[in-house]
C-alpha cells in the first residue's frame, strides 16, 4: 500500500513540475539554438569595447538566489534582448535575415516557455489540491477501518 501512494505523489509531483516549467526540458536545445544563431545571423563580432562594463557582478548575485528568482531573472533579460532586436533598428545591419528571424523566434519561445515557470504558484495549488483528495481518501480509509476496529472490540467483548 505505501508504494503505491508513495508511487502516487511522485508521479504528481513530476507531472506536476512537467506542466508547470517545460523550459527545463527543452532549455539545452533552445539555448543551442540561440547562441548558435546569434553567431552566424551576422559576420564576425566586432573587436571594439563595449563602453558599459558587463554586470557579472549581477549574475554572481542571482546565483545566490532561490531558484524562482533566477526563473524569473532569466525570463526578464531573455524579453529584454527579445525587444531589443525586435523593436530596434535592424536595417543598418547586414544580417541574415532568416536567421535574424530564427534566433528571435528561439529566444521568444524560451520566454514563452518560462512564462509557465513564473505560473508555479498555480502548480502548488493542483499539488495542494490533489493532495487533499488523497487525505480525503486516506480518511475516508482510515474511519472504515476505526468502524471495523470498535465493531470487532465490542463483539470481543461481548463474548
Amino acid at each position: 500500500m505505501f508504494w503505491t501512494t508513495g508511487t502516487i505523489f511522485i508521479f504528481c509531483s513530476a507531472l506536476s513540475s512537467a506542466l508547470c516549467c517545460d523550459w527545463f526540458t527543452h532549455y539545452s536545445d533552445l539555448r543551442n539554438s540561440s547562441m548558435t544563431l546569434i553567431e552566424v545571423m551576422g559576420g564576425d563580432f566586432t573587436n571594439e569595447q563595449c563602453p558599459v562594463a558587463f554586470p557579472y557582478n549581477l549574475y554572481k548575485k542571482m546565483e545566490k538566489r532561490n531558484m524562482e528568482s533566477q526563473l524569473l531573472f532569466i525570463r526578464n533579460s531573455l524579453k529584454q534582448i527579445y525587444d531589443l532586436y525586435r523593436y530596434g533598428n535592424l536595417s543598418s545591419t547586414a544580417w541574415d535575415f532568416v536567421k535574424t528571424l530564427d534566433f528571435l523566434e528561439s529566444v521568444n519561445r524560451q520566454i514563452k516557455e518560462l512564462d509557465s515557470c513564473d505560473s508555479s504558484s498555480a502548480c502548488w495549488e493542483i499539488i495542494r489540491k490533489e493532495t487533499k483528495r488523497h487525505l480525503d481518501q486516506l480518511d475516508l480509509l482510515g474511519n472504515r477501518l476505526g468502524d471495523a476496529f470498535r465493531g470487532r472490540s465490542a463483539t470481543t467483548r461481548r463474548h
